[in-house]
């Protein structure tokens, strides 16, 4: 469900959709989501200052959260072959940073817990 969530989003945003290859993968940090894409198409998929990309995995936390699943990171590898990084750690280490927010966080958090849950209600009304 997941996979084909990310594989709907990315394919409409891009203008070669047959070159995405979306796979799962398991290393010693866990399991994530891989996302291969021509290199026209990274900014298309990253934005602004990253805003389409944390938008995509905000909305993946989101899909999983709605049946119950853990959060699967997203990492969108550089075709060009820069540096990559996992993008989201773990949900074992992810507890531990939310474990004690500030204040100002709080209201932010729960901001965004509130959106992700329309947008996750939204959503569930698409036929993958």
């Amino acid at each position: 469900m997941r996979e084909d969530f990310v594989n709907y989003v990315v394919k409409a945003l891009i203008s070669n959709p047959d070159a995405v290859e979306l796979k799962r993968v398991r290393d010693d940090k866990g399991e994530y989501l891989e996302l291969h894409l021509d290199a026209a198409d990274m900014g298309k998929v990253i934005g602004k200052a990253g805003a389409t990309a944390k938008s995509i995995r905000t909305l993946l936390r989101g899909v999983g959260a709605k049946d119950g699943l853990a959060p699967l990171p997203l990492k969108i590898v550089d075709p060009e072959g820069g540096p990559s990084e996992r993008n989201e750690a773990p949900a074992e280490s992810q507890e531990a940073t939310d474990a004690d927010p500030a204040p100002a966080e709080e209201d932010e958090i729960a901001t965004r817990h509130a959106q992700t849950k329309r947008e996750a209600e939204e959503l569930a009304d698409l036929e993958l």
